[in-house]
């Protein structure tokens, strides 16, 4: 399979999991579950064709895991990232380390120096462990700045953080004061 149809059926992935299941008329159940089986044909109806093994191997080497299967691969969801209001994945609280990183572009500075990291359309604020995956998650709009944050200083004044199955670290919102710009990647 070549890279280019792997990186197409995962950005179609994410719009169908994630924002427009409704695109291929699919129903997500409340956890962001759907049928193997009915997501492949759907998509199918809808001009995107793979096979089970092909759905597999996007899933399993996707460099952000960004998606599961259940345990018998019956049933996939996206991890996070989810715009839609009636899908809840659910996470335990977590103790974030003391600096998480976010990765932006530049357009965005003024308001987040004045509002803080704000959810937007997604039911989280979006973290990373390290300053790598910032650097790419901020690459895809245009050059990346990387932004700290005092997690384990917000944590301390009480907010709430989560832990996704794939290592991305979740928040309702971060205020400016605990954001740094860092100017060197």
């Amino acid at each position: 399979m070549k890279e280019k149809d792997i990186k197409r059926i995962s950005k179609f992935l994410s719009l169908i999991l994630r924002h427009q299941p409704e695109k291929i008329g699919l129903a997500l159940d409340s956890n962001g579950w759907v049928s193997t089986k009915e997501l492949i044909e759907k998509s199918e109806n809808n001009g995107v064709t793979f096979s089970k093994e092909t759905l597999e191997f996007v899933v399993t080497s996707n460099d952000k895991q960004r998606f599961a299967f259940n345990e018998d691969k019956t049933k996939i969801r996206a991890n996070q990232g989810h715009s839609l209001k009636n899908v809840t994945i659910v996470t335990e609280t977590k103790i974030p380390p003391l600096f998480l990183y976010h990765g932006t572009v530049a357009k965005f500075l003024p308001s987040i120096k004045e509002n803080g990291l704000q959810k937007m359309s997604r039911q989280h604020v979006h973290l990373s462990t390290n300053k790598e995956t910032a650097i790419k998650v901020g690459s895809r709009r245009g050059t990346p700045i990387i932004l700290v944050v005092r997690s384990g200083e917000m944590h301390q004044q009480g907010y709430v953080f989560y832990l996704s199955d794939n290592g991305v670290w979740l928040t309702d919102n971060v205020p400016a004061k605990f954001v740094e710009l860092k100017n060197s990647l």
